[in-house]
This record gives C-alpha cells, structure tokens and sequence, in this order.
C-alpha cells in the first residue's frame, strides 16, 4: 500500500483548493525519494510524472498542473489555460481566474507562497527565493491579480515550508544588498559567526506582503533544511555534496 500525499494547508486560505507539499507519498527512490516533482532534476522521467499526477489529484482532483520555468525573477504570467511542459514561460508567479487549472510553484528552499481572493475567484502563486523576493515577484503577482478582478485588500496569503533563519547562514555582502534596498531590513538579519549573519526569509516575504496592502498572511514556519524526513533542500543536499536533489510543489486552484 502506498504512502498518501502529505497535504499542508493554511487557515488563511480555506475554502480554496490549496495545499503545500513535500516528499511523503511519492515514488522516487535515491537522493530524490519521495514526491520529488522536478523535471529539471536527475530523477526518473516515468517517476516525475507520477509524482506530478499525485500532486495535483491531492489537491486539485481532475485539474490540470501548470508549472513555470523558474528563473528566480520577478516576472508574474496570467494562465487562460494549459500548456506544453517543454513550453513553460520563464518566470516566478501564475495567476488565474479559470477553474479546472492547478497552479503549481516548485520548490527546495526557497518560499512558496499562495494567494487567493475567494469573492473574486482568483488565485495565485509565487516562487520566492531571496532574488525574487527582494525584486518584488509578490507585488507583481497581486497586480496580476488585481488586473483580473482581484483587491488586494480582500487576498489571503501563506507562505510554505522553506529554509529558516536558523539554517540559512549568509554573508554580509548578501546582508547589504537588502541593506541597501532598505535600511530597515537589517532587522531580518541575525548576528551569526563573525562576518555572517542568518537570514529570517519567510519574515522578510510575510513583510513584503503586508506592505503591498495583504492583511491576511499565514506563516506556516516549517523549516525545509532541518526537517530531511518531510521537505527536500537544495543547501542540505549541496552541504552533503549529493549529485542532485528533489524538489517540492505547491499547488493551488479554483
């Protein structure tokens, strides 16, 4: 009997099929075993593709998964509909406002974050690495949202498992490109050893969020370096000095 799929889910987003994943109920075996969802991994083409099809029927049952080509960026796409995996648009946010559609943000550290206004049926997720984040990919993915009937004071968010300030160690060269977009930013920042510093990146994505005017975020706090049996890592993996790594999705739809 196999393994269900673990399905976290955020109060704030309740009543939107929604759901953050990590590597329970899958089939992958090696350094990617669990739900690794990766198609740019080294995985098991045949393995992905089941591991995909699990995730999306556990949260979106009979939907369609549309997944970008993540390029750490800022840029946010409206999907009217599905398209072909090797034609995934390069950016970091979906949004949509068509049922039947399950959008999926894939990742193994970084922040995945979800969006919904329910009174307007409209749905959003968003890919937040530290680059992406600080460049903004969550204010242009609640002006996509907006552009397609969304108010921002009416949209809920959550933010995922994804590294925690307690595992992710920086310099301070990366500490003063925050630094420098705001001085106020020193405060997700904790002193490390000398000459770094740890990095609170699920604060500073919950800050960008309420700045842009969402009054509801959810912080889930679930540390995907710490916890190995649940979430894949990217910086475990490269700190083991492991081949590759899997990764993890998030899902939400109408």
């Amino acid at each position: 009997m196999s393994t269900p799929v673990e399905v976290i889910t955020a109060r704030t987003l309740a009543g939107v099929a929604h759901g953050f994943l990590g590597r329970i109920g899958g089939v992958s075996g090696g350094v990617h075993a669990g739900l690794n969802v990766g198609i740019g991994s080294d995985d098991d083409a045949a393995a992905v593709a089941e591991n995909r099809a699990r995730a999306t029927e556990a949260v979106v049952p009979g939907a369609t998964l549309v997944t970008l080509y993540q390029i750490h960026s800022a840029e946010c796409v409206t999907v009217r509909g599905s398209f072909d995996e090797a034609l995934r648009p390069r950016a970091d946010a979906l949004v949509t406002d068509r049922p039947g559609l399950a959008l999926g943000i894939l990742t193994a550290d970084c922040a995945p974050v979800l969006l919904a206004d329910r009174e307007a049926g409209v749905v959003g997720a968003a890919h937040a690495g530290w680059k992406g984040a600080l460049g903004g990919v969550t204010d242009t993915t609640i002006l996509a949202m907006e552009a397609l009937g969304a108010k921002r004071e009416r949209i809920a968010a959550a933010i995922g498992p994804c590294i925690a300030r307690a595992s992710y160690e920086v310099d301070t060269g990366f500490a003063q490109r925050f630094e420098a977009d705001d001085p106020a930013n020193e405060r997700f920042f904790a002193e490390g050893r000398a000459g770094h510093f740890q990095f609170d990146l699920e604060a500073y994505v919950a800050h960008r969020l309420a700045a842009a005017g969402v009054m509801r975020v959810a912080m889930l706090g679930l540390d995907t370096y710490a916890d190995e049996a649940r979430f894949f890592s990217y910086r475990r993996a490269t700190h083991r000095g492991e081949p590759d790594y899997g990764r993890q999705i998030s899902i939400i739809g109408l």
